[in-house]
């Protein structure tokens, strides 16, 4: 404690600049949750897309006073036209935040001049409120983290990470689900293989996946102590199990998808550096 007291800070007014399948699932959360209003916000965006009713999209960021707060979720890639184009125009602007895989804080510092810049890592479940968010800065204070927290908790679960882990958590977290959908039709194939209806063996796949994660989620245990107290010696599942685990076979193969994805990550954020 300092000795003085530092007042709240709030994020009302938004301004996004891209929102496509991950930014747009974010913004859709935000509005149904009332996080944020939808006459409080403004997208930048190529071509208009199917956006909450209420929000304003456009080709140019605004005119007139700064928001709270702007997010970048366009595409990586798009990063040093996006700079060109609104650099100058968002000067000042008390927090920014990006959403771009790879771009670490400094190079976004290198482009824009913002009260603080925030790096996010969301997930696609976001869009329904159950999804993960990541989050590193070296710039934001304990007031505009928690400001910038309330909002992304509307999303999910929220983790400020250290950034030297934020590779690792984006190869995780933000491209866990897809890793997860294959998964989901692999069982469902393997399912088909033992003689089930394709149609039949998709919806008791996902059904599956669904429930046990919601167990899982609730359980005061381990995944793994789940999967043996399910597995009876000598019984089917654990007949399956000795597959998986067989060499950690299972594991290996994750080892080596989010070590890929992570390297990604890396090459990504040097290309940015440049």
């Amino acid at each position: 404690m300092d000795g003085y007291d530092r007042p709240e800070r709030t994020v009302t007014r938004v301004w996004m600049v891209g929102c496509g399948t991950m930014g747009g699932a974010m913004l859709r959360q935000w509005i149904a949750s009332g996080v944020l209003a939808p006459g409080n916000v403004d997208v930048v965006n190529r071509a208009d897309r199917l956006l909450p009713a209420g929000v304003r999209q456009a080709r140019d960021v605004p005119s007139g006073a700064l928001p709270d707060l702007v997010i970048l979720a366009m595409k990586p890639q798009q990063l040093d036209e996006v700079a060109g184009r609104f650099a100058e125009r968002l000067r000042g602007v008390p927090a920014l935040v990006s959403i771009l895989a790879g771009v670490e804080e400094h190079a976004l510092a290198a482009r824009f001049q913002a009260g603080a810049i925030v790096r996010a890592m969301p997930n696609l479940p976001v869009g329904i409120g159950k999804g993960v968010v990541a989050l590193d800065s070296s710039s934001a204070d304990p007031a505009l983290r928690k400001a910038i927290t309330t909002v992304m908790a509307a999303l999910g679960l929220v983790e400020w990470v250290d950034p030297a882990q934020f590779d690792a958590v984006t190869a995780l977290a933000g491209c866990g689900p897809a890793f997860l959908y294959r998964f989901i039709d692999a069982l469902a194939a393997a399912g088909v293989a033992q003689g089930l209806p394709e149609d039949q063996a998709n919806r008791l796949a996902l059904a599956t996946v669904e429930g046990s994660a919601l167990l899982a989620a609730a359980a005061d245990v381990p995944p793994g102590t789940l999967a043996d107290r399910v597995a009876s010696p000598d019984g089917s599942t654990r007949k399956g199990l000795d597959v998986l685990d067989q060499g950690q076979a299972l594991v290996a193969l994750l080892r080596a998808t989010v070590a890929a994805s992570a390297a990604r990550n890396a090459e990504m954020a040097a290309e940015a550096r440049r």
